[in-house]
């Protein structure tokens, strides 16, 4: 099968036929039906046995199976490791830019130094998070590598222009806020979104290695600024980081996707051409899906205290510890955060094991410990919880990617993650500056923390209301298969069909855990591992 063949299309080979309009397939005399199912949604996959019925969303629609390994796939993560790496480890790192800014500001007498400072940093969070919507649907348009590369053009640019304007503060708050954070955008959604075309079995892992990337740029970066600042400048560092985020422009060229962008929308009766524009542009079907809509939702409401420890914990020991390292904190939270995406990424590939439950157990550990914070008198015990809080941190971030893939499916993976970036924008750039202006007001950082530490709470609790919906993963429309008695192939557009003139609701592959409907499928021909049977006990050829 080529790799942009659509499934939609009905093949007659000389030992079996298809037959369509009743969703049926009729064997031939031999007991064989080479050819394919047209099943919304689901895909065959292709082995040395032939063509056999995969469980829809299991992969695109499109292209063909993951590889799961190989050179290119490996470079492919490695590539991405380093674009996530660079961007967010500029992003995590910037409280040391912060602290030198806010005593600049300071020293010219501003009573608003921290929150301007904040600003810099919230905006290039917030800029990368909400333009992450507008690069999951350019992506879609242009393609990975163009996205990336003009990714890579922006964000370098941005930091050597900020290199020409460190004494004016409106002009960083476009320069790096704007134009790096646009540009680590385009970089970042095509870097999560390249995986699922490379990894299936192991995206959970892949994941968790390629978002340790931040990790490891976290902990790396804030000795070797501080170093680079003290000994050549602010100016020379900044053109230093836009040498380094070069990097991401040579890492575009080695994303070359598997799955071709979704199919441009049907012109129907009655729909606008301004109707049609948009539906080529974003897809809809994502926000058909209950389960979506309310991720989509509650996440971002978890985050309007996520970002302040790293801008203002810097700051916060000089109140809190003075004379105790400023930057430890920060790379505790580094290195736990690289170990628990790499925990977490195994952990959510096991057999079993729920995705969302492990990132609601995160935001909840996140908030707690951020609670915790300002209540402390011991430096030890600070940084103590900065070490929980990174490894549920890195919990968090793996699993963003895996799940969005798990609900939507890789056709609409890419819009999945950047629409969830788009709406976490808000509360990320609206918490750091929120927190310096309670700061500035009180002298205390208590308040900002313990408001920080409520919205995790408050959003992985409301996660639950997706138990409340049922499971829509694959649309109201997508048709099941089953195969039938005689060996007909039995598609139902509602989630159920006849087998035997029996109705059931069991899933296309594999059984539950009590082993009935998976000895049921295996009986009328539908083993676990997605072969179909005609009833000979010879899979289908």
């Amino acid at each position: 099968m080529a790799e942009n063949e659509p499934l939609n299309e009905t093949e007659k080979h000389g030992n079996g036929r298809i037959l369509p309009a009743n969703g049926h397939i009729s064997p031939a005399t031999n007991g064989h039906a080479n050819g394919k199912v047209a099943v919304k949604a689901a895909t065959p996959v292709q082995n040395g046995n032939g063509t056999h019925i995969e469980a829809p969303c299991c992969r695109d629609i499109h292209g063909k199976e993951p590889p799961d390994g190989g050179a290119r796939a490996w470079l492919v993560m490695v590539s991405a490791f380093l674009c996530n790496g660079i961007i967010f480890g500029f992003i995590n790192t910037y409280g040391v830019l912060h602290s030198l800014l806010t005593d600049r500001l300071t020293a010219l007498g501003d009573p608003e130094a921290s929150s301007k400072a904040a600003l810099i940093g919230s905006l290039a969070i917030g800029t990368t998070f909400l333009f992450s919507t507008v690069a999951g649907c350019l992506t879609d348009k242009i393609g990975l590598r163009l996205t990336t590369f003009a990714g890579g053009v922006l964000s370098s640019g941005g930091l050597l222009l900020s290199s020409f304007f460190t004494e004016n503060i409106t002009a960083l708050y476009f320069t790096y806020g704007i134009m790096f954070g646009l540009g680590a955008a385009l970089a970042y959604t095509p870097t999560l979104a390249i995986l699922g075309h490379y990894f299936k079995r192991y995206l959970g892992k892949v994941s968790g290695f390629v978002t340790a990337g931040s990790s490891v740029f976290t902990v790396i970066l804030p000795p070797c600024l501080d170093k680079l600042l003290a000994g050549y400048g602010l100016e020379a560092t900044l053109r230093m980081m836009s040498l380094v985020s070069a990097f991401i422009i040579i890492c575009s060229f080695v994303y070359k996707p598997l799955h071709p962008p979704p199919e441009p929308p049907k012109k129907k009766p009655g729909r606008s051409r301004i109707n049609l524009f948009l539906r080529s542009i974003v897809n809809v079907e994502i926000w058909k899906r209950k389960r979506f809509v309310i991720w989509a939702l509650c996440v971002p409401l978890a985050l309007f205290g996520y970002f302040v420890p790293y801008v203002h914990m810097m700051q916060f020991v000089k109140t809190t510890f003075p004379g105790e390292d400023v930057n430890l904190p920060v790379m505790c939270i580094g290195i736990t955060s690289g170990i628990g995406r790499l925990i977490f990424g195994i952990i959510a590939d096991m057999p079993g094991v729920n995705r969302m439950y492990l990132q609601q157990l995160s935001l909840v550990s996140i908030g707690v410990v951020t609670l915790l914070l300002p209540l402390t008198n011991s430096y030890v015990v600070l940084v103590s919880f900065t070490l929980v809080m990174g490894l549920f941190d890195g919990c968090f971030i793996s699993l963003l990617g895996p799940i969005a893939y798990e609900i939507c499916g890789p056709s609409g993976a890419t819009q999945a993650i950047g629409f969830l970036l788009g709406l976490s924008s808000i509360p990320l750039t609206v918490g750091p500056p929120v927190a310096g202006m309670i700061f500035d007001s009180t002298g205390s950082y208590t308040v900002p923390l313990i408001l920080a530490g409520l919205p995790p709470l408050v959003g992985s609790s409301l996660l639950f209301l997706i138990k409340c919906v049922k499971e829509e993963e694959n649309g109201a429309s997508a048709p099941r298969a089953v195969v039938m008695a005689n060996g007909d192939i039995e598609i139902a557009s509602n989630g159920n069909y006849q087998s035997g003139g029996t109705k059931s609701s069991a899933p296309l592959m594999g059984g539950t855990s009590n082993g009935v409907n998976g000895t049921i499928a295996e009986a009328r021909g539908i083993h676990s591992n997605g072969h179909v049977d005609n009833g000979t006990g010879k899979p289908m050829a």
